[in-house]
């Protein structure tokens, strides 16, 4: 089943179900080149609609996951293919055990130092099929850059796992893209703080609801104001709704 991509408010999604993940990842691996796969939450879909880096990384990703309640939702609105909506970091474990039933490697970025250990000794005894060929802290130093695009480079590996500590979060790849060989680059803040055992997860039942930003406010109040961004949003689907132009 070929993987639908739709446009909603001009940036794309894609329509992955959940029994097409493993097709569509080990057809990202045998294509040459680097590869991306980027989550798109709600806020990253209206930072998308403009001509920023971030919004020429989703416009040239291999495959953008939905996260977010309201683009489900909003697709809805306007009347298009409802894509599924995927939890980040099912999706993450999804894919490592897609790799590790096929053999497959993996190269870790980011985290601090004993939260990355940490992360290696679960994946390793998680998924004993799947080589770990590297890994390197995040808020590294500069100078340590072409070191660490030169490691991966040479080690290849199947999936680049980019989490906490990486600045440019998912443009890091795409703005490095032609210096890599032929990898998969993923990028989940919450990745290996979770895979350390360091950042608890939030519930299926909280997630379901949509209610996953209420966990991140309590931690950052100021995220409150989000809510301004979101009315936006509401605001262009009604405004898209009434022009037709969708």
């Amino acid at each position: 089943m070929a993987i639908e991509r739709i446009s909603l408010l001009g940036v794309p999604v894609d329509i992955c179900p959940i029994e097409e993940l493993e097709n569509e990842t080990l057809e990202l691996l045998a294509s040459p080149g680097a590869k991306q796969v980027v989550f798109l939450s709600i806020w990253g879909l209206l930072r998308a609609r403009g001509k920023s880096a971030f919004a020429q990384t989703v416009a040239n990703a291999d495959l953008v996951l939905p996260i977010s309640k309201s683009i489900i939702k909003g697709a809805q609105f306007l009347g298009k293919p409802v894509p599924h909506r995927y939890n980040p970091f099912h999706a993450v474990i999804s894919i490592l055990s897609v790799l590790d039933s096929h053999y497959k490697t993996l190269y870790i970025l980011g985290g601090k130092k004993k939260m990355l250990q940490k992360a290696q000794g679960n994946v390793r005894k998680t998924f004993p099929n799947l080589t770990l060929v590297g890994r390197y802290v995040g808020y590294y130093p500069r100078v340590e850059e072409d070191n660490i695009i030169q490691a991966i480079f040479k080690a290849s590996p199947s999936l680049v796992l980019v989490s906490e500590g990486i600045k440019e979060k998912d443009c890091w790849a795409f703005n490095r893209r032609n210096r890599f060989s032929n990898s998969i680059f993923l990028y989940y803040h919450d990745a290996i703080g979770i895979l350390s055992d360091h950042i608890r997860r939030v519930s299926e039942k909280t997630f379901d609801k949509g209610l996953e930003i209420w966990p991140e406010i309590f931690r950052n109040p100021f995220k409150i104001f989000l809510i301004f961004p979101y009315l936006y949003y509401k605001i262009l689907l009604v405004w898209s709704k009434l022009r037709g132009n969708y």
